[in-house]
């Protein structure tokens, strides 16, 4: 099984577009590349999606091979298929953690998402979303906004039970 991501982190973003990968969601890259060795640097996959999109979601290797699998499952020019290819082949670059741990964001994506001096990592299982800290607590309120059935103070996980019994339907 495939490790997950867990927790966020505020990194810099230098002039030349590279960010420090935080040490914790480095393992989880390294582990999840079936190439990586001591030594090697840890590939991923860095989805930008479509228009709307004001995050870059970075995938593990492992992650992207499993959706790839799964789109490719799909029939063949079907509108769903056409639609996944574009936002998770076509709207995607490979990019690699450098030797000193950063990752380097092409000039592209960081205008899509109006990223600067600042970048906002949250984990999102067997991905890492990237936000400018400004568009995530704009996010964050819409998600809290979006759980209408959550009373304040409510535990969070008895959101799974209805999600739970939904599958085994």
């Amino acid at each position: 099984m495939a490790r997950r991501f867990r927790g966020s982190e505020e990194v810099k973003v230098d002039a030349k577009g590279r960010v420090s990968i935080p040490a914790k969601f480095r393992r989880v890259f390294e582990a999840s590349d079936p190439d990586w060795q001591a030594g090697r640097r840890a590939q991923m996959v860095i989805v930008y999606g479509t228009r709307d999109w004001n995050w870059l979601q970075l995938f593990t290797i492992e992650a992207m091979e499993e959706i790839e699998d799964g789109i490719a499952r799909m029939p063949r020019g079907s509108a769903a298929r056409n639609l996944l290819e574009n936002i998770y082949q076509g709207h995607a670059d490979e990019a690699e953690i450098d030797g000193d741990g950063r990752l380097v964001l092409p000039q592209k994506l960081r205008e899509k998402i109006g990223l600067t001096d600042s970048a906002f990592f949250i984990s999102a299982g067997d991905s890492l979303k990237v936000w400018t800290p400004e568009a995530y607590a704009e996010e964050e309120r819409a998600l809290e906004a979006r759980v209408p059935e959550l009373e304040p103070g409510a535990d969070p996980l008895s959101l799974l039970a209805p999600a739970a019994a939904k599958d085994e339907g």
